[in-house]
């Protein structure tokens, strides 16, 4: 996951909607179960993806009043949280 991917998808929610993110995470997923796909295309698409659910985690706390920053610091904080256990 990267930070400045997440924010980048969120400035797009921003100017239009999070339906497409949902959509798109939809549709990757999909995606990944062909059985025409390689392991390296995984890879990517698993990258998508978990950038794609990091901006929705954040949008989420954005909608229950917390600020931008703050929703991304601690959406990070729980990533790193996750990755040191």
């Amino acid at each position: 996951m990267r930070l400045p991917l997440i924010k980048h998808i969120n400035e797009f929610v921003k100017e239009n909607d999070e339906d497409y993110v949902e959509e798109a995470v939809e549709l990757l997923e999909f995606l990944t179960e062909s059985p025409n796909i390689k392991d390296e295309e995984l890879d990517v698409i698993g990258e998508l993806l978990s950038n794609l659910q990091g901006s929705l985690e954040v949008q989420k706390m954005m909608k229950s009043g917390i600020s931008e920053k703050e929703a991304n610091n601690e959406f990070m904080k729980r990533v790193m949280g996750s990755i040191d256990n």
